[in-house]
Parts: structure tokens; C-alpha cells; sequence
């Protein structure tokens, strides 16, 4: 069998060897070559920092050459992005207990809410406000979702934030929702408010792009559950919303989605078109993914609240995998309240992710915060610039919540006690490299836009294929080591605030954060958002938003609405 491209890459990817330090006839002398040989070894044993005597090479050349056979046997079956490995990452350590008992849902029912005369005066309306609107039929979800529909059309040449207009599908679930509300019939707070999907969440009869050119006209023959969950709850879908190219950046087949308080500049990502769109009031709320800040990033750069819930909250069927130990769902709304509701709406096993548990989340909008044990990151708000100065906006939002709950409770988080790049490096790349393979043996991944502020995913994915399978589990079990100091730190709190120095950490340890608005900066004389961050422990995001809803109550930056898309 002669060493062709994609058999030399296969071997190389088993040895850890990086092509930038081949030297280049030996893309020849492979090429040629009948099997591997000990020169091969020789020179990818030192990627792999070992160092061996001939006769060792001539042993391991024998049997990387039946490797690369087997490879070849492997990729005659067919893998669908769909499909999950055997092997499963679980958050939760030995010796954990979670919580059992499922309480009633107690959210904020707004008084006093009235009409407008201008209906699209509600379009910045958090759910709470919208859901009583709708309750009491002042206004059907067919006109709610008419007056969202037109509210995209008239700004999307701005920002670029719709891949796909589900305008069909929402109209005859308006209509439905109407008849049902008419007869009687009410599913609760998300009942007829329309909302949008990243577009990595299939939904039938739409296309499924992942914000890149190879995809963009896949049509996937199903709902995600997600999707199939909030239809349930009664919530509209009027968009597929646009996400960077196979979730990285703000940036795809169609452009660069923008920030509403900035349009000259995107919008972060990946969950580009939920966190513009829900900023400029074109959704009622959406839906994002986030695998290493891409709800995180996007919530803060377009001034909303984004919930990453717990690894394991919320099923992953009928959403497009990149990393499956590390991917989680999320809402992206105007408040944390709200973030609640719709995680309600999501949450819980499904039969088809099997990484998801039957944990309950006990909402009360109204729970003491004395019943929450809340803690604060020291070290990180102690932090200075090379100026010596404090983050003004991370002192602002501790103070708030000073206010709000005297004696915090000092934190040390492991932010610094392990490598946790050289982690996430050898975790998410090699995930990310298995779950479009295809596209890298077949080249299509040249098809995938380029974002000249990140390295691109096509670089990426090849560069994994020469990570030592050894190295990547070696990384998990640090991972590991990371988890249970996690666990230790967070012992006797059950909320810690936080500067946005955890993204790393927490999502490697699954735990859940909300990001929030927590007033503007100014870049060239233009005011940007920015945000505070909160976490919470594994399962406990009723505790987590609950502290984020009474800061938000107290702050009132969750209020503020980007000037150029008011009404």
C-alpha cells in the first residue's frame, strides 16, 4: 500500500508529529515509501519527547505500517457529525450528591403591564413582561410574531444576523397558539414569544449551516431537541441566527455579524446572531452554544445575559458537536429571569445525549438571599494593570453586590495552579479535529472563510491529527485533578463573583456561569458594553441567576438598549 497524503497524515497523527518540523524530502521519502520506516520514527519521536534505539524504531515501524492499515479499515465507516465516542465526560466527581427534589417553578409575574399603542414599543421587553402581554391577550403571539419577523427584515442588512427567515413555520405556530389561547389554553411564560436559533440546531424544512460554506445547504430531517422543547413551551422560532464558521468567531459564509452598539465591529462569537440579535431587540430571546466562551464573549460584547448552564443540563441532540466533552446550550436574554424560564423550558434528559442528568432546577424568584452562600474571587479583583490600576468595571459590579449582600465570602478559584491552556489545546482541538475529519481528508476545509483575527479551524483540525493520543488523555487526567480542586474551592459558597478571568477553568470543569451588563466603555468615543461575571455550582443555576436577578434588580444595566435599533 503505497504512503499517500492522507495515510502519512493518519501515521503522523499517531505518532505527535508536526509537519513544520519535518524537513521537506520527507514528504517525498514518505510518499514512496511501501510502509513506515525507522527514519520515519526517528524523526516524529521527537515530538513525542522520547528518544529510541534502532532496533525499538524498526519494532515501532512495523507497527504504525498495521496502524495505518487499520486507519484505512476505520474510515470505511461512515461518521456522521451526529455520532458521539464511547468514551463520555462526566462533571460530576465520585462521592457528589445533587439534589432530587423538583419544587414548583415560582417566576415574577409582572403588574400592571398594558398595551402600547406601538406594539414594537415591547420589543426590548424581557420575556417576564411579554409573557403577561400574552397571558392576559392584549396580544396574540401572531402579532408578536409579525411585529419580531418585521423588526429583522428592516435591520439585518445592518447587522447580519439571520442565515435562514423561518417565517412559514412561525406563522402557522402563531396561529395555533392564538387558537389555543382563545380556547382557553395556556402553556406558560414562553407561550407565543418568538425567539431565534443559533444555526448549528436543526430544525426541519430549514437549512443547517453552521455559518460555513461546505454546509450551507445541508438540510438535516429533524428537530433538535431543543427546538422540540420550546415548541412544547409554546415559544415561536422565526430565525435561524448566524454563528461564526463551525462556531468560532462572529464571521461566516455570508459576513461578519455586527455589534448593535457598534456596527462597525462584530459581534464575538460563536453565538454571533443570538447576542446581536437579542441586543437590537429582534428576538424575544435565543439560543446559543457555547464550547469555550462562545456565549460568554458574544453576551458581553452586545450587552445581554447569557446563561452556559452545567455540562449535562441540556441536551446536544440535533446540535452540531465540535467538542464533546466541552459543548454546552444556553439561552441569551434581556435579563436572568428570563435566562430561567427558557432553562426550564430545555433542561433534562431527552433519551439521545447521553451526558445529560435528571438534576432539578428549582426557580424561585422570590428566594432570600440569605439562603445562598455567595462568595467573591478575591485575587482576580485584586488584580492591577501595568498602570497598577483595578478594572473599574469589575470593582463597580463587586461593589454592587457588596451592597446588595454585606460580607462576601473571600474565594481562592485554580485559575493559576495548572496549565489549563495546554489543557483546553490538547482537549478541544483533538475533539474538534475528530468531528470534522471528513472535511479535512477530503479538503473541503480550504472552503471554510478565514477570520484573520483567529487562527482558522482548518489549521486547527490539521494540526491535531499529530497530537499523541497518549497526550490527550494525560490531558484529562489533569483535567481531572483541575475538577477536584474546583470542587474544593467552591465548597463552602454556592455563587462566586467573578471578573471574566474563569471562562478557561469553567468550562473545563462544567461548571455553570451567567455573564450580565454591567455598564459601557469607551472605544473611540463610542460607548461599548461590558460585562460582570457570576458562577455557580454544578446543577445550581437556580441559585446562580436568582444573585444575578437581585444585582441586575439593583445594577439596571440589563435595561439599556443600543441607541440606533430603539424604538
Amino acid at each position: 500500500m503505497a504512503l499517500d497524503r492522507r495515510t502519512f497524515m493518519a501515521y503522523f497523527g499517531s505518532a505527535g508529529l508536526s509537519t513544520t518540523l519535518l524537513p521537506g524530502v520527507l514528504w517525498g521519502i514518505a510518499q514512496q515509501q511501501e510502509t513506515v520506516t525507522k527514519e520515519m520514527v526517528a524523526q516524529a519521536e521527537k515530538i513525542a519527547g522520547l528518544e529510541f534505539d534502532d532496533e525499538e524504531r524498526e519494532n515501532i515501524a512495523r507497527a504504525l505500517s498495521n496502524n495505518v492499515r487499520n486507519y484505512d479499515r476505520l474510515r470505511e465507516v461512515a461518521l456522521p457529525n451526529s455520532v458521539v465516542p464511547a468514551v463520555q465526560f462526566d462533571p460530576v466527581l465520585a462521592g457528589m450528591i445533587l439534589p432530587t427534589e423538583q419544587r414548583p417553578i415560582r417566576y415574577t409575574r409582572a403588574a400592571g403591564v398594558r398595551r402600547p399603542a406601538d406594539l414594537e414599543q415591547v420589543a426590548f421587553w424581557p420575556v417576564t413582561r411579554l409573557a403577561e402581554l400574552v397571558r392576559t391577550q392584549q396580544v396574540m403571539p401572531s402579532e408578536l410574531t409579525e411585529m419580531y419577523l418585521t423588526r429583522l427584515q428592516r435591520h439585518d442588512a445592518r447587522l447580519h444576523v439571520v442565515v435562514t427567515l423561518t417565517a412559514d413555520r412561525a406563522r402557522e405556530q402563531a396561529a395555533r397558539l392564538d387558537a389555543e389561547l382563545r380556547a382557553g389554553t395556556y402553556r406558560g411564560p414562553l407561550h407565543g414569544i418568538p425567539w431565534g436559533a443559533k444555526d448549528l440546531l436543526a430544525a426541519r424544512g430549514y437549512p443547517t449551516t453552521w455559518g460555513a460554506t461546505p454546509y450551507r445547504d445541508q438540510l438535516l430531517d429533524y428537530d433538535a431537541t431543543v427546538v422540540e422543547r420550546l415548541d412544547a413551551a409554546g415559544a415561536v422560532l422565526i430565525a435561524k441566527l448566524t454563528m461564526g464558521a463551525l462556531a468560532q468567531g462572529d464571521r461566516w459564509f455570508g459576513g461578519m455579524t455586527r455589534n448593535p452598539w457598534r456596527p462597525d465591529e462584530g459581534s464575538s462569537g460563536s453565538s454571533a446572531g443570538p447576542g446581536a440579535a437579542t441586543a437590537a431587540g429582534l428576538v424575544g430571546f435565543a439560543i446559543g452554544t457555547e464550547t469555550l466562551g462562545s456565549i460568554v464573549s458574544p453576551s458581553t460584547r452586545n450587552g445581554v445575559t447569557g446563561l452556559r448552564p452545567t455540562y449535562g443540563r441540556v441536551s446536544r441532540h440535533g446540535a452540531m458537536a465540535l467538542s464533546w466533552s466541552m459543548d454546552k446550550i444556553g439561552p441569551m436574554c434581556r435579563s436572568a429571569e428570563d435566562c430561567a424560564l427558557v432553562l426550564d423550558a430545555i433542561r433534562g434528559p431527552d433519551g439521545r445525549d447521553p451526558v445529560v442528568r435528571d438534576v432539578p432546577f428549582n426557580w424561585d424568584a422570590e428566594r432570600p438571599l440569605s439562603d445562598i452562600r455567595i462568595g467573591w474571587f478575591r485575587s482576580a479583583f485584586e488584580q492591577t494593570n501595568a498602570e497598577g490600576e483595578r478594572n473599574r468595571f469589575d470593582e463597580a459590579a463587586l461593589a454592587a453586590m457588596q451592597r446588595i449582600v454585606p460580607g462576601l465570602i473571600e474565594v481562592e478559584l485554580p485559575v493559576q495552579d495548572y496549565p489549563l491552556q495546554a489543557i483546553s489545546g490538547s482537549v478541544l482541538g483533538v475533539e474538534a479535529a475528530a468531528a470534522f475529519d471528513e472535511l479535512t481528508r477530503s479538503n473541503r476545509d480550504e472552503l471554510i472563510v478565514p477570520d484573520p483575527e483567529r487562527s482558522s479551524w482548518p489549521n486547527t483540525f490539521r494540526n491535531a491529527r499529530f497530537v499523541p493520543a497518549v497526550e490527550y488523555i494525560n490531558a484529562n487526567r489533569v483535567r481531572t485533578l483541575v475538577m477536584e480542586a474546583m470542587e474544593r474551592a467552591m465548597r463552602d459558597v454556592d455563587v462566586v463573583i467573578t471578573p471574566n478571568s474563569v471562562l478557561l477553568l469553567t468550562n473545563l470543569t462544567g461548571h455553570p456561569q451567567v455573564s450580565l451588563p454591567a455598564g459601557f466603555t469607551q472605544r473611540n468615543d463610542v460607548d461599548v458594553p461590558v460585562s460582570a461575571q457570576f458562577i455557580g455550582r454544578l446543577y445550581g443555576e437556580a441559585d446562580l441567576l436568582r444573585v444575578a436577578q437581585a444585582w441586575q434588580d439593583a445594577t439596571g444595566h440589563h435595561a439599556l438598549v443600543p441607541p440606533a435599533f430603539g424604538v
